[in-house]
């Protein structure tokens, strides 16, 4: 019988649900960050080209699948920052929950900032028919993915606002670089005019430095710099979400010849590389690997 993915929960406070959470992470990653996406990245694709057959049709762009792929996606960041959110960080984020809901509602009605569109796909249950109750699982990870990547990256430097403000907004918008066109390819959301990258509209990207600033903003004065720097430091799946976003959004790009946004997925993957945060270390978490555990005395 196949061990069980589940840690046992040994205790019911919140401690104890921090340390259950870290376990079923480190435990599953290779599942979490490389079958998850990989699946994703199929499925989706299989549905935009209509290739599910009349039995299983249900499945083509299904919601709650979506939105169930993407929570398990997230798991790794809300692990790494669960321990983190106290109340000063947990009404920081409910102001960028708000911000977020409040300025989609504001683009699709009104067309601003991002230019005006529309979604073609339910990703999972829709508020007032315009834009999913799931949002913040999908704009959080941008911002906050791009966040925790450059302070790695700039290491001394990100303490200073004046370096890290325009490096992560940067970063951002080089992950939207990656996701708008694969969105636009799977039909998840539509441009009225079109755009000249891969169908979208510069405005788009202007419309991401309004809320990258924002989010940037209340992520600073959520979080104790110095707690997430060590918490970044000694979690080592904390960027695991960004493999995954790597992995999905690199290959379904792949999979519409969209060659530029392929090139900046590599360029994120390489960020990954170059601060050692997904290697040969997860091979013990492949299913059934037991091939892949180091022998003793290598």
């Amino acid at each position: 019988m196949p061990e069980s993915p589940f840690p046992p929960l040994e205790r019911r406070d919140r401690a104890g649900v921090e340390a259950w959470l870290d376990r079923l992470v480190a435990e599953n990653r290779f599942t979490i960050a490389v079958v998850f996406p990989v699946v994703g990245a199929i499925s989706l694709y299989a549905s935009a080209m209509g290739w599910y057959p009349d039995p299983i049709s249900f499945m083509s762009f299904n919601p709650w699948f979506i939105l169930l792929g993407v929570i398990v996606m997230r798991l790794p960041l809300v692990a790494g920052l669960a321990p983190l959110v106290d109340r000063r960080a947990a009404i920081a984020l409910g102001a960028v929950t708000a911000y977020a809901f409040g300025i989609e509602m504001l683009g699709v009605s009104t067309g601003w900032p991002y230019g005006a569109f529309e979604y073609g796909i339910d990703l999972g249950p829709m508020l007032a028919g315009l834009v999913p109750v799931g949002l913040p699982v999908f704009f959080f990870p941008l911002v906050l993915n791009s966040y925790l990547l450059d302070l790695l990256l700039l290491g001394e430097k990100a303490r200073s606002a004046a370096v890290r403000l325009p490096a992560v907004i940067g970063t951002v918008l080089l992950m939207d670089l990656v996701l708008d066109p694969a969105a636009v390819g799977l039909g998840f959301w539509v441009y009225d005019a079109g755009g000249a990258y891969y169908g979208v509209p510069w405005s788009n990207y202007a419309g991401w430095v309004l809320s990258a600033t924002v989010s940037v903003v209340l992520f600073d004065l959520a979080f104790d710099s110095e707690a997430l720097s060590e918490r970044l430091r000694t979690c080592p799946f904390m960027l695991d979400d960004l493999v995954s976003f790597v992995i999905l959004w690199g290959a379904i790009n792949a999979a519409f010849g969209n060659w530029v946004p392929v090139g900046l997925a590599a360029l994120l993957g390489s960020g990954l590389l170059v601060t050692d945060r997904f290697d040969f270390d997860v091979r013990d978490t492949i299913p059934g690997a037991g091939w892949a555990r180091p022998r003793k005395g290598d």
